[in-house]
């Protein structure tokens, strides 16, 4: 199976900026896309041999995910079953016969950590979420956290900021303690890797960027992770798509 993410802030900006191209060219099983900001399928997708599953905020223009596949899933749950944070639309979860492929989008901390509190309640439910699935998962997404310094090219100046405080970045080490693995970093050891850059100073040409996408998966499927990449060429988004290629 082959997965990509990507966070393209704005779908619709997305389609104007050549994603169906992406979409169509290439030979990937499932994509998942985050903050698609959009509450109506799109209808360039009705016109791809793929299935469609919007999971829309009910806050116009906010959030949401969207998820393509290239085969039926067993069954499909949006949300993580607390109205809360479901009201945001920020998880789709594809049942296939010997794994789940969870779409993320994990709430931002915001300026002056205002959602803080917030986010590590969503991370917690989330958790207790993924851990009730009888199967193994696969999960891909923007997790807006930044998990260690080196995942971050300015560590000392951003200590404390939204994604990069010390209990987003526990929560998310504890997490992979509980069981997932970071597949990037089966394949990356070194710093200098990023999947978001502000669109301000010219960050992502100088590289001063974040990494805090990631596909993660359960320790059992491990062994059947087979690549795992950050897209840098493709544009069009202030993000970098992420990619899995696993065995199932």
């Amino acid at each position: 199976m082959r997965i990509l993410s990507w966070n393209v802030n704005g779908l619709r900006s997305a389609l104007s900026k050549g994603l169906m191209d992406l979409v169509r060219k290439t030979s990937y099983d499932v994509l998942m896309f985050q903050e698609v900001k959009t509450n109506q399928i799109p209808i360039d997708f009705l016109a791809i041999p793929y299935k469609v599953f919007l999971n829309a905020s009910r806050r116009k223009g906010y959030s949401g995910t969207l998820t393509l596949s290239n085969t039926e899933p067993i069954s499909v749950k949006y949300g993580i079953g607390n109205e809360e944070f479901d009201s945001e639309g920020r998880v789709i979860s594809l049942e296939f016969s010997s794994l789940y492929v969870i779409n993320v989008y994990f709430p931002n901390s915001g300026e002056e950590l205002k959602r803080l509190e917030y986010k590590i309640r969503f991370n917690h439910e989330f958790q207790k979420f993924v851990t009730s699935l009888p199967k193994p998962a696969v999960i891909c997404g923007d997790f807006n956290v930044a998990h260690e310094e080196i995942d971050i090219a300015r560590p000392k100046e951003n200590e404390n900021h939204a994604g990069f405080t010390s209990q987003e970045r526990e929560w998310f080490h504890q997490f992979l303690l509980s069981g997932f693995v970071d597949t990037y970093r089966l394949f990356v050891k070194e710093g200098g890797h990023y999947t978001w850059w502000s669109y301000r100073f010219h960050a992502r040409e100088r590289n001063v960027g974040w990494r805090i996408d990631y596909c993660l998966v359960s320790e059992e499927l491990k062994s059947r992770v087979r690549k795992a990449d950050i897209l840098t060429d493709l544009t069009g988004s202030d993000h970098a798509p992420v990619t899995l290629d696993i065995e199932v």
